[in-house]
């Protein structure tokens, strides 16, 4: 594997169970240092998809290299160039966080230092404390410091922020940035849009097992769903028009009437609208974020 290789390399991959395809022909690659973004509604196959790429699943058919090796192959070296922060991990911890990563750090070749890593996640007041009387989001942020303590290459990023409050998941960003610039290339899934759209180069949307749009955060959907949508209210009614012109559009309903349109706003799709709408687009009706996060 060279520097230039994509260190992701998924080629018509699929796995059926009888007659049913959890992933059904996806394709794509993620390049050294990018953070790539991974959405989808539930069952949709992100989760079949990461555990085929981290070597825990096998895969029906298709290609797959994870930095130059097909993970049906990986031996322990491949592992040890991985982080994987899984969605729970169920650990009760009958340890402190301090021993945990000390045990941990122990299996790597070039971990980071403990009390570095227990800075970068925020747990230095919690260092001696056993992980079992840590609040759900602290014991998160332990999560977390066991996937980058062995300094990876690819970092497996599932659902990273559940249970953060919203100070600690900008925190958490900052943490993910720093990781970026030292170069790890990160695959994330999550269902805070918002943080795919603050965290990710790119993104590839993946529903009923087949992936329905992928590209820069900011292209998704292509041009026609970034459209600005202008919404006003006149005679009472709510009315809307898009255009891509809004401010042509508000001077024009005010030439019209002699005054600014009532409750006039102007609002240009974020990537969560645009997810939205390309996941109904195939049929299936998102869950709504706060239930997810629940």
């Amino acid at each position: 594997m060279t520097r230039t290789d994509p260190v992701v390399s998924v080629r018509d991959l699929n796995k059926r169970y009888g007659d049913f395809a959890a992933v059904d022909g996806i394709s794509f690659d993620i390049e050294r240092g990018e953070t790539f973004a991974l959405l989808g509604p539930n069952g949709a196959g992100k989760s079949t998809t990461i555990e085929i790429l981290e070597g825990y699943r096998d895969r029906t058919d298709g290609q797959v290299s994870v930095l130059g090796t097909d993970p049906r192959h990986g031996g322990l070296d491949w592992k040890a160039r991985l982080g994987i922060v899984l969605q729970s991990t169920g650990e009760s911890g009958n340890v402190t966080v301090r021993e945990q990563l000390r045990h941990f750090a122990g299996f790597y070749p070039h971990p980071r230092d403990v009390e570095e890593t227990i800075a970068a996640v925020g747990l230095e007041e919690k260092a001696t404390t056993m992980i079992r009387k840590l609040s759900g989001g602290q014991r998160r942020r332990v999560d977390v410091a066991l996937g980058i303590i062995g300094r990876p290459e690819l970092l497996f990023l599932d659902e990273p922020t559940t249970g953060f409050d919203p100070e600690a998941r900008r925190q958490f960003w900052d943490l993910v940035r720093n990781l970026k610039a030292e170069g790890t290339t990160i695959l994330l899934t999550t269902h805070y849009l918002d943080e795919a759209a603050q965290l990710g180069d790119r993104a590839g949307i993946i529903v009923g097992g087949r992936l329905v749009d992928i590209g820069a955060i900011g292209e998704i959907g292509g041009a026609d769903a970034r459209v600005p949508l202008v919404r006003w209210r006149e005679d009472g009614e709510l009315r809307e028009e898009r255009t891509e012109h809004p401010a042509t559009l508000v001077a024009r309903l005010v030439a019209a009437s002699g005054t600014e349109p009532h409750e006039v706003e102007i609002v240009r799709p974020s990537l969560e609208d645009v997810y939205l709408q390309l996941v109904r687009s195939a049929g299936v009706e998102p869950i709504a974020e706060e239930a997810l996060a629940s």
